[in-house]
């Protein structure tokens, strides 16, 4: 099958936070990072869980127990890089089939030994298929990446200022 080739969206900003200790904030405190609004589910989210290893995923628990698995964890190599799948598709519902899901590239490079520039690439949007341009929006806009990369940020100024 073919894809369109489609621009990967990129995102970046810079952490208040040394390379291992942004690296894991990002992927301990993915629970804070993720808005709960941003849901499949049929119930509100209780947590957000990234299993923190090549093979995991990172899915939501909800409220009654449920679970959904939104990503599958390809690449986990700390403190440096983690990649892992976008299997939602453009209608905003589960993607089952592997080969129609993006995937997500976030990159730490140490800038100073107290901050860290993290780099978030979301790529292959063209093989979501038909409706792939909704998917490159929603990454892209305001609610999308920059709010979780703002949202780690965040996290690090908060717990610096602890």
């Amino acid at each position: 099958m073919t894809w369109p080739k489609v621009e990967p969206v990129r995102k970046s900003v810079v952490v208040n936070a040394g390379l291992e200790r942004a690296f894991a904030l990002f992927v301990d405190r993915f629970d804070a990072i993720k808005p709960r609004e941003h849901n499949l589910l049929a119930v509100p989210i209780a947590e957000t869980v990234f299993e923190p290893h090549a093979g995991g995923h990172i899915y939501d628990v909800g409220v009654d127990g449920s679970r959904c698995e939104w990503a599958r964890v390809l690449v986990y190599e700390p403190p440096s890089r983690v990649v892992f799948s976008w299997d939602i598709g453009p209608t905003w519902q589960l993607e089952s089939d592997p080969a129609r899901s993006s995937e997500v590239e976030v990159r730490f490079l140490a800038e100073s030994t107290e901050s860290t520039r993290v780099e978030l690439e979301h790529r292959h949007l063209g093989r979501h298929g038909v409706g792939w341009q909704a998917v490159a929006d929603g990454v892209d806009g305001e609610a999308g990446w920059p709010l979780y990369l703002h949202r780690c940020v965040d996290l690090a100024m908060a717990e610096a200022s602890r």
